[in-house]
């Protein structure tokens, strides 16, 4: 029997053998599609619009139940017009707090239009007051009256204090929710207090202690407090990082100093330096994201508000001024050409040469540009080091036209066969790329010191400039040299 089973198995393992080996199982798993792990997947978001389009609420709230409210935003931003439409005719699910406050400024008009009265209300009543300021900011009046209407008498006030503060200033930007204690206060009588309050902000990072008129005096982290014994003196806890902001401060300094001095939260002043709310980190990084975001849309040319959920008409309407400017800019460098036009017209070549110095310069005096707008928004470009930064990029630009100017000397001689075209190119390509750089650190300082925004419009300077001295020199040099 035993000699039997060992036959068995013997006879049994070349086909498990066999099984292993075989092509099918050689071949490896296919790879998943790399997905982002923190965005909805493009599979689950066609599953939400055919949802959508089948009418299926069942399927839209099975899909939609799990998701964080982040998340659901970011659904409601990709679909259509049309799709929101009926997306909010079929979700059982209302639009919170949460979900309100992270979907983008372009559409919440549209979205608070679609929602009804109650749901809004009760809506607004979940966000704290800096979100609800930053949702009444972009609708028109009657969608403000209308979540005004919604909200308690003393958050109504709260938010309508906001609201008299100059727009992108601190008071703007901050929550009135704040947590404060008496600084004779010991630990014991602070945790029996925040134990006790049944009103306190769904998330803060400080107790502020304030004198009887209600000025700031100082604060303590929560993590000292909850360390210290009951019987510590709050005023023995206080921070050295404490530094009330001004009300009518700009967001983008508030949101640096943040940035700078590694803060969490900062109490927030009026003019008679009492305390009127507080911002948190997360508003502060809000605003920085906002202010680099602007930067990088006004540097491209296509307007500081430009989302993927605007119409063709609002981009266009973006757009088409930029392009009309860049235009302009674009017929005063061919004035440049037609003053040498003679010339062209005799050395053909110039006319195949004469882009790649204007090419050169351009994108010289753009990555130029692309630091120096940084580092002004960044404030590392200061009084104190501007002329040695000016110094670092026109060395720069000086060394990178040298080693071009070989470059494009020895293709020019072998494809013109003419040692003279090459030596003009190489001149050319010397200037243009010194000038770019110098462009591209002097225009956006320039902006800067008259007060415009550099980003703005330093990109159509910088541009002209590089064309303009690009062709010049070129022409110029051939016109000299050649004829």
């Amino acid at each position: 029997m035993q000699d039997d089973e060992q036959r068995l198995d013997a006879a049994e393992k070349p086909e498990l053998v066999a099984d292993k080996l075989s092509p099918e199982a050689e071949q490896p798993p296919e790879p998943p599609e790399e997905e982002d792990d923190f965005t909805p997947s493009r599979a689950l978001l066609d599953q939400i619009r055919d949802a959508i389009d089948d009418e299926d609420p069942a399927k839209l709230n099975e899909l939609l139940e799990p998701m964080h409210a982040a998340d659901i935003a970011d659904v409601i931003e990709n679909l259509s017009a049309a799709r929101r439409r009926i997306f909010m005719s079929l979700w059982s699910g209302e639009i919170d707090g949460d979900i309100l406050s992270e979907i983008d400024e372009s559409i919440r008009d549209e979205i608070v239009e679609l929602m009804p009265k109650s749901a809004l209300a009760e809506a607004v009543r979940e966000m704290d007051s800096d979100d609800i300021v930053e949702l009444i900011e972009e609708l028109d009046e009657d969608d403000q009256q209308k979540v005004l209407d919604a909200l308690d008498e003393s958050d109504r006030a709260a938010v309508e204090q906001s609201l008299t503060y100059p727009e992108y200033s601190a008071g703007r930007m901050m929550q009135s929710e704040v947590v404060t204690a008496p600084e004779h206060w010991t630990v014991g009588d602070t945790i029996d207090y925040l134990r006790a309050e049944e009103d306190l902000p769904d998330q803060f990072y400080h107790v502020i202690l304030v004198d009887p008129r209600r000025h700031p005096l100082g604060y303590v982290a929560l993590g000292r407090l909850l360390a210290a014994r009951r019987d510590t003196a709050l005023r023995d806890l206080a921070e050295e990082s404490f530094r009330p902001i001004d009300a009518y401060a700009n967001e983008a300094d508030v949101a640096y100093a943040f940035n700078q001095y590694h803060l969490i939260s900062e109490p927030v002043v009026d003019e008679h330096d009492r305390l009127v709310g507080v911002i948190t980190i997360d508003d502060a990084m809000e605003v920085l994201d906002d202010e680099h975001e602007e930067d990088i849309l006004r540097l491209a040319g296509v307007g500081d508000e430009s989302s993927i959920s605007d119409t063709v008409i609002e981009t266009l309407g973006q757009r088409l001024p930029w392009l009309a400017v860049n235009l302009l800019t674009a017929i005063l460098a061919s004035f440049v050409i037609a003053m040498f036009e003679d010339t062209i017209s005799q050395i053909v070549a110039l006319a195949v040469l004469m882009p790649i110095v204007a090419s050169m310069g351009g994108n010289a005096g753009t990555q130029t540009l692309t630091v120096a707008v940084r580092a002004l928004a960044t404030k590392s470009l200061t009084g104190s080091n501007v002329w040695r930064v000016v110094g670092r990029e026109a060395v720069v630009g000086l060394l990178n036209g040298i080693c071009f100017a070989l470059v494009m000397g020895v293709v020019a001689w072998i494809w013109f066969d003419g040692i003279s075209l090459a030596s003009v190119i190489s001149i050319a390509m010397v200037v243009n790329l010194f000038v770019a750089a110098l462009a591209g650190i002097l225009v956006p300082l320039t902006l800067e010191r008259f007060g415009a925004d550099p980003a703005l419009a330093s990109g159509t300077f910088v541009t002209t400039v590089t064309d303009v001295v690009g062709f010049f020199a070129f022409l110029g040099l051939a016109q000299m040299v050649l004829l």
